[in-house]
Protein backbone atom coordinates (compact mmCIF):
# COMPACT_ATOMS: atom_id res chain seq x y z
CA UNK A 1 0.00 0.00 0.00
CA UNK A 2 1.31 3.42 -0.87
CA UNK A 3 1.44 5.89 1.90
CA UNK A 4 0.36 9.33 2.34
CA UNK A 5 1.85 12.07 1.95
CA UNK A 6 1.85 14.71 4.18
CA UNK A 7 3.43 18.60 5.67
CA UNK A 8 3.85 17.01 9.69
CA UNK A 9 7.95 17.32 8.32
CA UNK A 10 7.22 20.85 6.96
CA UNK A 11 4.86 21.96 9.52
CA UNK A 12 7.48 21.17 12.34
CA UNK A 13 10.25 22.62 10.71
CA UNK A 14 8.12 26.11 9.98
CA UNK A 15 7.43 25.93 13.20
CA UNK A 16 4.43 28.32 13.18
CA UNK A 17 6.06 30.60 10.11
CA UNK A 18 3.41 30.83 7.59
CA UNK A 19 5.85 32.29 5.44
CA UNK A 20 8.06 29.76 5.60
CA UNK A 21 6.09 26.96 4.98
CA UNK A 22 4.09 28.43 2.18
CA UNK A 23 7.38 29.07 0.39
CA UNK A 24 8.80 25.63 1.51
CA UNK A 25 5.43 24.72 0.14
CA UNK A 26 6.01 26.23 -3.58
CA UNK A 27 9.50 24.92 -3.41
CA UNK A 28 8.46 21.15 -3.54
CA UNK A 29 5.78 22.65 -6.42
CA UNK A 30 8.35 24.19 -8.70
CA UNK A 31 11.07 21.32 -8.03
CA UNK A 32 9.38 18.24 -8.10
CA UNK A 33 7.64 18.44 -11.80
CA UNK A 34 11.23 19.39 -12.96
CA UNK A 35 12.33 16.55 -11.29
CA UNK A 36 9.85 13.96 -12.39
CA UNK A 37 9.99 15.30 -15.79
CA UNK A 38 13.80 14.94 -16.28
CA UNK A 39 13.53 11.42 -14.30
CA UNK A 40 10.48 10.06 -17.07
CA UNK A 41 12.93 11.20 -20.01
CA UNK A 42 16.09 9.37 -19.06
CA UNK A 43 14.22 6.46 -18.48
CA UNK A 44 12.66 7.13 -21.88
CA UNK A 45 15.62 7.25 -23.37
CA UNK A 46 17.45 4.61 -21.24
CA UNK A 47 19.61 6.40 -19.39
CA UNK A 48 19.85 4.47 -16.06
CA UNK A 49 23.17 6.59 -14.51
CA UNK A 50 21.43 10.08 -15.47
CA UNK A 51 17.78 8.78 -14.49
CA UNK A 52 20.01 7.58 -10.95
CA UNK A 53 20.84 11.00 -10.28
CA UNK A 54 16.90 12.15 -10.83
CA UNK A 55 15.97 9.93 -7.97
CA UNK A 56 18.60 11.05 -5.40
CA UNK A 57 17.25 14.27 -5.64
CA UNK A 58 13.14 13.31 -5.24
CA UNK A 59 14.01 10.56 -3.00
CA UNK A 60 14.28 13.82 -0.15
CA UNK A 61 11.08 15.30 -1.21
CA UNK A 62 9.62 11.91 -0.56
CA UNK A 63 11.41 12.14 2.88
CA UNK A 64 9.86 15.42 3.50
CA UNK A 65 6.53 14.63 2.73
CA UNK A 66 6.71 12.02 5.43
CA UNK A 67 6.65 9.08 2.76
CA UNK A 68 9.44 7.02 4.53
CA UNK A 69 8.81 3.72 2.89
CA UNK A 70 9.03 5.60 -0.52
CA UNK A 71 12.14 6.84 0.37
CA UNK A 72 13.79 3.48 0.87
CA UNK A 73 12.17 1.89 -2.00
CA UNK A 74 13.91 5.35 -3.86
CA UNK A 75 17.26 4.28 -2.54
CA UNK A 76 16.79 1.03 -3.99
CA UNK A 77 15.81 1.98 -7.13
CA UNK A 78 18.71 4.79 -7.33
CA UNK A 79 21.16 1.98 -6.85
CA UNK A 80 19.65 -0.23 -9.26
CA UNK A 81 19.62 2.28 -11.98
CA UNK A 82 23.72 2.88 -11.08
CA UNK A 83 24.06 -1.29 -12.19
CA UNK A 84 21.14 -0.77 -15.13
CA UNK A 85 18.73 -2.48 -13.93
CA UNK A 86 14.95 -0.80 -13.66
CA UNK A 87 12.66 -3.80 -11.78
CA UNK A 88 11.56 -1.25 -9.36
CA UNK A 89 10.27 1.31 -11.77
CA UNK A 90 6.38 1.54 -12.21
CA UNK A 91 6.42 0.85 -8.54
CA UNK A 92 8.45 3.91 -8.31
CA UNK A 93 6.14 5.70 -10.94
CA UNK A 94 3.30 4.81 -9.01
CA UNK A 95 4.87 6.90 -6.32
CA UNK A 96 5.59 9.61 -8.25
CA UNK A 97 1.83 9.91 -9.39
CA UNK A 98 0.58 10.04 -5.86
CA UNK A 99 3.14 12.91 -5.17
CA UNK A 100 2.30 14.59 -8.26
CA UNK A 101 -1.39 14.68 -7.14
CA UNK A 102 -0.39 15.72 -3.75
CA UNK A 103 1.37 18.68 -4.55
CA UNK A 104 -1.23 20.10 -7.32
CA UNK A 105 -3.83 20.01 -4.41
CA UNK A 106 -2.22 21.16 -1.35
Amino acid sequence: MIETPNLEYVDNLADGDTAFRQKFIGILKEEFPIEQEEYLDTMKNVLFREASEHVHKIKHKLNVLGLHNAYTLAVQHENELRNGEQSLKEEFLSILKVVEHYLKNI
